[in-house]
């Protein structure tokens, strides 16, 4: 595996915080109300959206309900809609702040089988995609390139949920909360 230098990862490896004594490292963001430090880019009364620390492009995000599961069966109705009208404004947002040119979205669900890192508490993955930005590194190189670090992708995304209703995002003192429906609804 070839190795490509990445000097801003070193705030994530030398953080206080390795290893948290935590069950659950989402319970532990959903509680938290260090939503900048955390990377929590935008709030609704059931979920929340979370850049992802080890991103496949930038902007990678996972909208992860409040509740405590890794069963999809178990979602009540209000937090299926407000999920899904995160992913509908998380999909809005990304647009707005990095203006991508397609998206891959999904779950995992059914444990290390299905991909995912985390199986106990469901999440679905937005990768936004560019046309050309699957190219030789990973194919050949066995190597995936970032263009942008996680911090930049932050402040893009952070503005773009800023202009939409319906979230809250972390202001410089306390969280704004904004509450029509989104647009289309």
């Amino acid at each position: 595996m070839e190795s490509v230098f990445a000097p801003w990862r070193i705030d994530w490896v030398e953080r206080d915080d390795q290893n948290p004594d935590v069950d659950c490292v989402f319970c532990a963001f959903r509680d938290a109300e260090a939503d900048r430090e955390n990377r929590v880019v935008a709030r609704s009364d059931h979920a929340f959206v979370l850049l992802n620390n080890y991103p496949y492009n930038p902007g990678h995000v996972m909208v992860i309900p409040h509740a405590h599961t890794g069963e999809y069966g178990d979602l009540d109705e209000a937090t299926l809609l407000d999920h899904a009208r995160l992913k509908q404004r998380t999909f809005d947002a990304l647009e707005r702040g990095l203006g991508p040119d397609a998206f891959n979205a999904g779950l995992n669900l059914g444990g290390s089988a299905a991909g995912g890192s985390i199986d106990d508490h469901l999440h679905t993955h937005v990768v936004p995609r560019w046309e050309g930005d699957t190219n030789f590194m990973p194919v050949v190189g066995d190597t995936q390139v970032i263009v942008e670090a996680v911090d930049d992708s932050y402040e893009r995304l952070h503005a773009a949920f800023a202009e939409q209703d319906g979230t809250t995002v972390p202001g410089p003192d306390a969280a704004v909360r904004i509450d029509a429906p989104p647009k289309g609804l």
